[in-house]
């Protein structure tokens, strides 16, 4: 354990801590039919934490920003269409698939992306930019209030729904706004640790189990700066293949 607190945490370790509990969490999930406990969710409450703090600082290191977006953006869209089809196929609904952590990575760029047009205008006083940057970050707010308007013509959901980057679509809905936060705070790792606390707390005093998502703070306080092993493309395909498994296991066994 020592060695481990000096050593600290690379983006990798935190990868593999988030992939190992989400899994857990997915565990959870696909096998509720069957009577598994509600403490096996608890575990994935500080992935989503995890992941945004990992994808702050993929999208802060990136040679691209642009290509990081668009490949986030791609992964949404599959994401969405690949659990559209998977229920179509195993026609199982004991279980529904809302999973697309994608969308909200890809919401949280967009944000990101609005901080640092507007972060370029302020300096400089250049009003062009700096509105450029609301409105960058305003999109998956505004995105948002076509929810009601695609759900009351159900028949278009499967051609709108996968392409919309809307903050109320994420898997976390308004728990996606962490990750702004978290990037125009990227130098302080005390702020960002305070900011997911207060989170957690709002959490605790709304009667959720999501305030368990405190101790993520743990390993994101351990994290030493640096990116150790790369796995660029492992969870694009990780993801989506884990739950598929589950799902397909979890009907498979459900309709013996």
């Amino acid at each position: 354990m020592n060695h481990l607190i000096k050593r600290g945490l690379t983006t990798f370790d935190l990868k593999i801590l988030g992939i190992t509990l989400m899994v857990i969490d997915h565990i959870h999930q696909m096998f509720v039919p069957f009577g598994v406990p509600d403490w096996v969710d608890w575990f994935g409450r500080p992935v989503a934490t995890i992941f945004f703090f990992v994808s702050v600082i993929g999208f802060t290191h990136t040679h691209s920003k642009k290509q990081y977006m668009l490949r986030l953006y791609c992964a949404m869209v599959l994401m969405s269409l690949f659990t559209f089809a998977l229920e179509k196929i195993v026609s199982y609904e004991q279980v529904i698939l809302m999973n697309n952590i994608f969308r909200d990575l890809f919401v949280g760029t967009m944000m990101m992306a609005g901080i640092d047009l507007i972060k370029s205008g302020i300096k400089p006083k250049k009003i062009s930019r700096l509105l450029a940057g609301i409105s960058v970050f305003s999109l998956p707010l505004l995105f948002s209030l076509l929810i009601p308007l695609l759900f009351a013509t159900p028949q278009t959901i499967p051609f709108v729904l996968p392409f919309l980057p809307a903050l109320l679509l994420a898997e976390n809905t308004v728990m996606v706004l962490l990750i702004p936060l978290l990037y125009w705070f990227k130098g302080n790792r005390k702020v960002q640790c305070l900011l997911i606390a207060v989170t957690a707390a709002i959490y605790f005093f709304l009667g959720s189990t999501q305030w368990i998502m405190v101790f993520a703070i743990i390993p994101i306080w351990l994290y030493n700066g640096q990116k150790g092993n790369g796995m660029k493309y492992f969870f694009y395909i990780f993801y989506p293949a884990h739950i598929a498994v589950l799902y397909i296991v979890s009907a498979w066994l459900f309709q013996r």
